[in-house]
């Protein structure tokens, strides 16, 4: 991987506005402690590894913690989300944040400290090789509750993205799902961003609503699935934070 090869040109916006209420503290999640660091500067270094300084942190539940957290370790910027209206109005939030010469945007959660540069690159560049329009990292698994589903087209393209409390029976059934990561050409992202809308079960802006925007738009909409499933792991409760830990502590040893 070459970190340079793609600076300037594509920027890293991370999603870390959220306040984890599942995590039972007062503590924004993002900054609970995994292996001894808060879990979105493991997050913040992949995406640094890819973007240089073209990183945007959007930032909500104790903002300014989170800032002096993230500022004290990277050379990055934020953007405010002081409403939590969901993942789409927090990429609304973030697109002033970004440099003029950015032409392609990858979307990350700050709860997800397992992804890696490599899987962050291949994901650029199968998205910019093959003139993407959007590009979702996507995952198979065995047992797909709580996660997104994506409907795909005869030809493996995306069709759309169904949330789980918006799925029917057999949507549900679909084992191919959304990790939450997306790279998106930022001339179609600044467009989709205005159609988005809270006709959904959460009555709030998916930024996933942006693939059904593009195939209605006949764009183009790869998948590239994730090599190794823990990368996509994210942190929702301490549970989930024990087995991202042990994860950790396992890839440690000789």
């Amino acid at each position: 991987m070459n970190p340079d090869k793609t600076e300037g040109a594509v920027a890293v916006v991370i999603l870390a506005a959220g306040k984890g209420t599942r995590m039972n503290s007062d503590k924004a999640k993002v900054l609970h402690p995994v292996a001894g660091r808060p879990m979105l500067l493991y997050v913040v270094d992949a995406a640094t590894r890819i973007a240089g300084k073209e990183v945007v942190v959007v930032v909500g539940t104790q903002a300014e913690t989170v800032r002096d957290v993230v500022a004290a370790h990277a050379n990055v910027g934020f953007a405010d989300q002081e409403r939590q209206l969901g993942t789409g109005h927090a990429a609304i939030c973030a697109m002033p944040a970004l440099a003029d010469h950015v032409r392609h945007v990858v979307f990350l959660c700050g709860d997800v400290p397992l992804i890696t540069p490599d899987t962050l690159q291949r994901l650029i560049d199968t998205h910019v090789g093959q003139k993407l329009d959007v590009t979702i990292l996507g995952a198979r698994l065995e047992n797909p509750a709580g996660y997104g589903r994506l409907k795909q087209k005869s030809d493996g393209t995306v069709a759309s993205i169904v949330e789980e409390a918006d799925a029917s029976a057999a949507e549900k059934a679909i084992n191919t799902v959304n990790t939450g990561i997306y790279c998106v050409a930022r001339d179609f992202l600044e467009d989709a961003l205005t159609r988005i809308r809270t006709d959904n079960a959460q009555a709030e802006m998916y930024l996933t609503d942006i693939v059904g925007i593009a195939a209605g738009d006949g764009k183009r909409v790869g998948l590239m699935l994730c090599a190794d499933q823990n990368e996509m792991r994210g942190i929702n409760s301490p549970a989930d934070l024990e087995k991202v830990e042990a994860i950790i502590h396992r890839n440690e040893k000789p």
